[in-house]
């Protein structure tokens, strides 16, 4: 008879967030982690829509993470990925090194704005050679989602809602 090694329970950060107790949209570090060769990561909660409340179609957000690629990309020095939650409510950001939620939020409130400014010829990565669903995006949805976020302020803490 083979035993089996009992495995350590994994918890997951975002799961034991209280999600009725946030105020979005907000910029929240989750953690930094240094790896083996003492490289550091943080990593970011970028709530975008209340959660439970609201969450965003998915050709808007698809759309936004496109954008929220190239616009945070050169903001943000260390810059890794800006990936969406499944429950469609916002993204993870990674970063290199260590960054505050104060500056995280800033970069996203230009990116948003620049967002505004985008013409569907300046959307990266939507022709089917660039993208594995190129066919469900919506900048018009985007823009509406970047203007009623902007309108409402993006707060650097998760519970106090303060728009830097």
């Amino acid at each position: 008879m083979e035993v089996q090694e009992t495995k350590p329970q994994v918890e997951i950060e975002s799961f034991t967030l209280d999600h009725d107790a946030v105020i979005a949209p907000y910029v929240r570090l989750i953690d930094t982690t240094s790896g083996p060769k003492g490289d550091t990561i943080s990593n970011f909660d970028v709530r975008l829509s209340q959660p439970n409340e609201e969450f965003i179609d998915t050709a808007s957000l698809h759309t936004l993470e496109h954008l929220l690629a190239k616009y945070l990309r050169p903001q943000i020095e260390g810059y890794i990925d800006c990936s969406p939650y499944g429950c469609r409510t916002g993204f993870h950001l990674l970063v290199w090194g260590e960054l505050s939620s104060l500056d995280a939020a800033r970069a996203l409130k230009k990116a948003l704005e620049q967002t505004l400014e985008t013409s569907w010829q300046e959307v990266p990565g939507t022709a089917r050679k660039e993208c594995g669903n190129y066919r469900d995006h919506s900048l018009e949805g985007a823009k509406k989602w970047a203007a009623k976020i902007l309108e409402q302020g993006i707060s650097a803490d998760a519970f106090v809602h303060i728009p830097v």
